[in-house]
Parts: structure tokens; C-alpha cells; sequence
């Protein structure tokens, strides 16, 4: 899709110019010289060799917070990765987080010839399979639990917490050996090329096991599976997130829970929220949990600011402006746990609250509402 075709798709000719999109952009709030409405204009009425070099074009979180607030319903995240994509063709990239580390091993993960040892999280308690109908798609998590250590998030507790849950209710989830990324930091900075390799190699080995049904504990994940692997391959199988799964547990009676005594928050993730639309089953999964006491931020479901990364890119002094206003905001609510539901959230948060700038009062406990659910379930 060229950037023609990605203003009409987007409806991006329709802009009004009013600015809301900036007006309510976490980014523009700390980076004067970030505008969603200028690139929209620039994008109009520039040439594209201008506009593909703009360093700014980088800058979007893809939250879409701007899309909600649009009375053009223009779609702004469809064409920033319209943008990245021609200007990836020109040769030009972000600044990456990490020295790039991430997108790397994305790229060394698109080998066919690439044999992985990625299983040694699985407890000799967890049942996992090599084939049957039923997939947990790990993602990435077994890389972030060695690439991100100095944070202190164990993100493996997560995978482990999810079998966990997916044994309790009977399933036994079969667990690819050569499972690679999702694709989903690459397709969002650009490199659409490396994005479906992965995506290729990941439908092959989902056919090789027989699964009919993904469940996933990663929202980028799932949100890549349903609306970005059927833009380019058939996809024959059906995808769920795992707060689906344990919201239909609980509706069955299938899962009790013990009692736990604790303030809590929530923050929603930008895939799972605003792309997606899943706001109630987190929701429902953290208040069946007895004596528990759930207090929301004042920015909640679809008004929830992000964590301020995205895709491995623009970690900045902007990103840590914005963690830090969202864990303040979460402290201030009374609580002592913030329940998470994207793995990078819960790096970016912890990354964030070591920062010299980080007071008591951005300092909270965080922790996977999977892990919570596991350790809350009544054997």
C-alpha cells in the first residue's frame, strides 16, 4: 500500500485541522515538536521523500488515543505504519531502545534454519504438548526474561502462570519448540518484509501441531494474530486471549478462587483496550477474586495512557514522563498492586520506577493478572 492509498484508506484527507488528535497525544503533552495534525497535513501536502525522512513520523506510540478523539474518524494509526513502511523501502528506520538488541533478534529469529532451546521454563507440575488443538503462543517472553533482568520482572512467571491456569480447567496446551516472535515490533517500525517471514514461519508450525485454537497472555500477540497475519496469509484457526478464557472458566463454575486481601488497579494495555476492545474480562477476572478491593484511575478503559514505548522505540525522556505521570496516577488511587496485562507494560513500568526522578509517590508493586489469577486459584 502506498501512501496515496494509505490516505484514502485512512480517511486522512478528512482531517478538519482542529487538533484534538494532538490536544490529547501522551506524546505531544512532553515533545513540543511532536503533532499527530502536522504529519496528517505534512502528509497531505508535502512530497513523500520529505515526510519519509521526518524523524517524527517515529515518534507515535500507535496508542491510539487519537483515533478516539478524531470527529473525522480518521484512522491515524493505520497511516503512521503505512508511513513506516514506505520510508523502511528508502532505507530509514527508528532510533531503537536497547542498541537495537530487540529488533535483532526479531531479525535472527526470521532464519528457517534457526534451531531454538526456548522450553526450559516449563515446570515439571505444567502438562504442555506437542501437538493438539489447543496452542498457548508464547511470544517473545523467554527472550525479555534474559534481554531485560536489571528490571527485576521475571516475565517467564507469566507463561508458567498460564498453563498453570489452562491445566486447571483441563487443557493441555501444546508449546512450540520453534515458535518465533509474532512480528509484531516489525511490522510497527517499518520492516514489513522481516514481519512476514516470521508470520510464515509461525503459520507453518501451527499447522505442523494440528491447532485449531491460540491463546495468547500477550496482547500484541493476540492483536497481531486477529487482525494483522489475515491481512497477508490464511489463517485457519481461531484466536482468544487467555481473560477470555478465564471469564468463560468462571462462568462455568470451572475456577474458585481464595481470598486476597489487597488494594488494587488496573491499567489497561493499548492493544488489548483501544485495538481491540477487550475491557471487560481483565475486569471480571480481577473482581470475582474474593476480599480483593478494585479501585479504577481516573483514566481508565478506552481513555487509559499508555506506557510510552512502543515497539522498542522511542525510549526517551518523553517515555519516562509518561510512566511516571501513569504510576502516580496509579499510586494516588490508594492501591499497593498494579495489575498488568502486556509484558512490555510491566518492563517499561519497572524500568521507569528505577529512574533517579521516581519519587514514592510513582513507586508501586506490579504484577501479571495472570500470575495473580494462578496464584489466587483454589487447587
Amino acid at each position: 500500500m502506498n501512501l496515496k492509498e494509505a490516505v484514502k484508506k485512512s480517511k486522512a484527507y478528512l482531517c478538519l485541522e482542529c487538533g484534538k488528535c494532538t490536544g490529547i497525544c501522551p506524546i505531544s503533552k512532553f515533545n513540543r515538536g511532536y503533532s499527530p495534525r502536522i504529519l496528517v497535513n505534512k502528509t497531505l501536502r508535502k512530497n513523500d521523500t520529505t515526510l519519509l525522512k521526518d524523524k517524527n513520523i517515529w515518534n507515535c506510540l500507535t496508542c491510539r488515543l487519537c483515533d478516539e478523539q478524531c470527529p473525522a474518524d480518521i484512522d491515524y494509526i493505520e497511516l503512521t505504519q503505512a508511513i513506516r513502511i514506505e520510508a523502511q523501502r528508502i532505507g530509514e528506520e527508528a532510533f531503537c531502545s536497547h542498541g537495537g538488541a530487540a529488533q535483532s533478534l526479531m531479525r535472527i529469529m526470521t532464519s528457517e534454519s534457526l534451531q531454538q532451546k526456548r522450553l526450559d521454563w516449563i515446570d515439571k507440575n505444567l502438562k504442555v504438548a506437542g501437538t493438539g488443538e489447543v496452542l498457548y503462543f508464547v511470544g517473545c517472553l523467554p527472550y525479555f526474561d534474559a534481554l531485560f533482568t536489571e528490571t527485576g520482572v521475571e516475565t517467564l512467571r507469566a507463561a508458567r502462570a498460564t498453563v498453570k491456569i489452562l491445566n486447571h480447567i483441563g487443557v493441555t496446551p501444546v508449546i512450540l519448540h520453534q515458535e518465533r516472535c509474532c512480528g509484531h515490533d516489525l511490522l510497527w517500525s517499518g520492516d514489513l518484509e522481516n514481519f512476514k517471514k516470521l508470520a510464515e514461519q509461525n503459520i507453518n508450525e501451527i499447522k505442523k501441531c494440528g491447532a485449531k485454537k491460540i491463546i495468547f497472555s500477550c496482547p500484541e500477540g493476540y492483536r497481531t494474530f486477529k487482525l494483522d497475519y489475515p491481512k497477508y496469509f490464511d489463517c485457519d484457526f481461531e484466536v482468544q486471549y487467555i481473560t477470555d478464557v478465564i471469564s468463560e472458566a468462571i462462568s462455568n463454575k470451572n475456577v474458585k478462587f481464595k481470598d486476597f486481601n489487597k488494594t488494587v488497579t488496573f491499567q489497561d494495555p493499548c492493544r488489548l483496550g483501544r485495538h481491540l476492545g477487550v475491557y471487560d474480562t481483565p475486569r471480571e477476572a480481577i473482581t470475582t477474586i474474593p476480599k480483593i478491593q478494585f479501585i479504577e484511575m481516573p483514566r481508565t478503559r478506552n481513555r487509559a495512557i499508555c506506557c510510552g514505548v512502543s515497539a522498542w522505540m522511542n525510549c526517551s525522556t518523553f517515555s519516562k514522563s509518561i510512566q511516571l505521570m501513569r504510576l502516580k496516577e496509579a499510586k494516588k488511587t490508594g492501591a499497593n498492586l498494579l495489575i498488568l496485562s502486556c509484558p512490555k507494560c510491566e518492563i517499561h513500568f519497572n524500568c521507569a520506577m528505577k529512574d533517579e526522578k521516581a519519587g514514592k509517590d510513582a513507586k508501586i508493586e506490579t504484577i501479571q493478572l495472570v500470575t495473580l489469577v494462578a496464584d489466587a486459584i483454589e487447587e
